[in-house]
């Protein structure tokens, strides 16, 4: 839906050697898969994006984080890059600390979606206008069952929108901007 399939990830590595070679084997798969036919980068613009750029892998921006649910099942309107609206439900809130910085961001599926499974976590932070995306970036949880999760912002993505405008984009809801530098994951060129 938001994302292509090499921005799901298996449980990421628990040593900094075994992170590090998964990190670099995630993004070589996203560029092999973006050369692809189905790119949502187009063609001609692939010479001038490809290979993605991406902050060095820091093993410091994979932290722990505690979904707090949210016991409101009322859907959000996020504006999108195309002009539309999209309607989401906020699942709960990711509480984690980066870098000493206690931060929190939101969890939301499509409004209605009857699979909860998949957590779609759109956010900005300082870096965003700057080295990376103005409009922000994702990452994409899959559920568990403790309410215990690992982020990685080394997976942190650009939406489709930044490679190609004709994607319809959510912007992160002011409560998913964060006011810290998260310097991890896909930069822009």
């Amino acid at each position: 839906m938001l994302a292509a399939s090499v921005a799901c990830a298996p449980t990421p590595a628990d040593d900094e050697a075994s992170f590090l070679r998964d990190v670099q084997a995630f993004r070589a798969a996203k560029d092999h898969a973006f050369l692809q036919p189905d790119s949502p980068v187009p063609a001609d613009k692939r010479p001038a994006l490809l290979p993605l750029a991406y902050f060095p892998p820091a093993f410091a921006y994979r932290v722990p984080a505690v979904l707090r649910v949210s016991t409101d099942r009322a859907s959000i309107v996020m504006p999108t890059s195309t002009g539309q609206r999209r309607n989401m439900q906020l699942v709960g809130t990711l509480e984690f600390t980066v870098r000493g910085e206690t931060l929190s961001l939101g969890a939301f599926v499509e409004a209605g979606s009857a699979d909860l499974n998949r957590l779609f976590v759109p956010f900005t932070d300082l870096s965003s206008g700057g080295e990376t995306y103005v409009a922000g970036r994702y990452l994409d949880l899959d559920r568990t069952r403790t309410g215990i999760y690992l982020i990685d912002f080394n997976r942190a993505y650009n939406p489709y929108c930044y490679y190609n405008p004709t994607y319809d984009c959510p912007y992160p809801p002011r409560a998913n901007r964060l006011q810290v530098p998260i310097r991890a994951g896909e930069k822009v060129k």
